[in-house]
């Protein structure tokens, strides 16, 4: 089974955020800076205003599911911060994960 590494200090996001860039969609925000390692890091947000407790959660399953599966798109070394946006909820895996690859390749265009 693949693991993800995931950013665990609000330190690790705060650096992403301050000094990566971002992409963004109708369902996402992806924010990305370059860590010099071999792999990627991933961190997940998902507001209050997206719902109650229980459809946080969900969401925040559905993107970790989305990155564990697609681990072989990310190459390189990045630190990855998505954002979930409020009409993300409701959304099925395979649009979640359309919308998450458009962005990735973005990224790795640049």
């Amino acid at each position: 089974m693949k693991v993800l590494i995931t950013l665990k200090k609000n330190k690790e996001y705060r650096h992403v955020y301050s000094r990566g860039k971002s992409y963004a969609d109708r369902y996402l925000v992806i924010y990305y800076l370059s860590n010099n390692l071999d792999f990627c890091r991933f961190g997940f947000t998902v507001s209050k205003k997206t719902g109650n407790a229980v459809t946080r959660n969900r969401v925040r399953r559905l993107l970790k599911e989305v990155c564990r599966l697609n681990s072989n798109v990310f190459t390189g070394g990045f630190d990855l911060v998505l954002v979930a946006r409020r009409s993300i909820v409701g959304l099925d895996f395979w649009r979640v994960e359309e919308s998450l690859l458009r962005i990735i390749k973005k990224i790795y265009k640049r």
